[in-house]
């Protein structure tokens, strides 16, 4: 189990002298391997009927198939369909069949660019824990998986970034199904990284080199529980370090954050008293969890934390979707992608002087 220190409820420190069996059987042990297979990362069948939306300027040389939200340079007029108040724009109206009809009617557009997606997945220590059967790694390569059958169309690539303590690892982009089964396989295969393993990089450096590595306008996924090792910082007044990352990712990109959790993360369960040590540093406590003040003041730091990760999410203007161990990864993404057609114009709106 992973959880952040908090100065609000600092309980004493494990004594120096404790012997390493009694505090590993104080821990859940970490991973050996997946926890999920690669046939149960994404069913197809539930997801046919999803599409994500696309609303940034996109750069390719094939013939793409994506709908737009707004008509820009590379488009052509799709099909006509019926007028939606307050989700479409009347600029896009299509006077004629209205006229025809008597019914409002707009015209979609068609890119006439593929799309390119890239992936970036933290597989760092703190990712490696899940307490309801699925770690936080797995469910994040669910998401890609998930993500993936949904947006690719005909022409479309997709790649992957695997980002480790000591550095970022390219798998190649590529067209296709089977593409993305063999990066997701890649994915799952991937070592896992040991707790306390030596870190040279951190998100945002994850962040900025997703940045540089990829030339091209697309979508660009980070799949993270954006916790920083040995940061106490909950005041979402305060912007975490991968914001600006964001940031710069976002100006040319249509971005999208993947934050995994674990169900103890958000609330802390009773279970007596037990060691808390923090995989990627040498922060460790005795906790006890059936003391309800102790769980009050964990779980409200806990709130504020995840507060604080969508806040500066909102502020980098980049879409966010929380998934959690203990539920349907598959029903929170259709649900996701459901509402971000509603909101995905405004929130992508890039920055004064930067085009679409």
């Amino acid at each position: 189990m992973v959880l952040q220190a908090y100065p609000e409820f600092a309980p004493p420190s494990a004594p120096a002298d404790e012997p390493d069996d009694l505090a590993a059987s104080s821990l859940l042990e970490a991973p050996k391997g997946q926890t999920i297979s690669l046939h149960k990362l994404a069913p197809e069948a539930a997801l046919h009927n999803l599409e994500l939306t696309i609303v940034r300027r996109l750069e390719g040389f094939l013939q793409g198939d994506h709908l737009g939200l707004l008509p820009g340079p590379g488009s052509e007029p799709g099909d006509a369909r019926v007028y939606v108040p307050g989700q479409d724009d009347v600029r896009r109206m299509d006077w004629a069949v209205t006229a025809r009809t008597l019914v409002p009617h707009v015209r979609d557009t068609v890119a006439d660019r593929e799309l390119e997606i890239w992936a970036l997945l933290d597989v760092t220590p703190s990712m490696n824990w899940g307490t309801a059967g699925v770690t936080k790694r797995d469910l994040g390569i669910a998401a890609v998986a998930t993500l993936g059958f949904i947006s690719q169309k005909v022409g479309d690539r997709f790649g992957g970034l695997i980002y480790r303590p000591d550095g970022v690892k390219r798998l190649e982009a590529g067209s296709g199904r089977t593409a993305l089964y063999t990066l997701l396989g890649k994915m799952l295969e991937e070592p896992i990284v040991p707790d306390r393993a030596p870190a040279t990089l951190s998100l945002a450096q994850a962040i900025d080199a997703m940045t540089r590595m990829q030339r091209r306008r697309g979508l660009r996924v980070v799949v993270s529980d954006f916790l920083t090792a040995g940061e106490a910082e909950i005041d979402p007044a305060v912007p975490p370090e991968w914001e600006r990352a964001l940031r710069r990712l976002s100006v040319k990109n249509q971005v999208l954050c993947v934050e995994v959790v674990d169900a103890a993360e958000l609330a802390l369960p009773d279970v007596g008293e037990i060691l808390i040590r923090d995989p990627e540093s040498d922060f460790s406590r005795y906790v006890n969890t059936s003391d309800p003040k102790a769980r009050l003041l964990v779980d409200a730091a806990a709130k504020q934390q995840r507060t604080r990760v969508a806040t500066a999410m909102r502020r980098a203007g980049v879409g966010h979707l929380q998934l959690a161990t203990n539920r349907d990864w598959v029903e929170d993404i259709a649900r996701f992608v459901l509402n971000y057609r509603r909101t995905a114009t405004v929130l992508h709106t890039p920055p004064q002087g930067v085009t679409k």
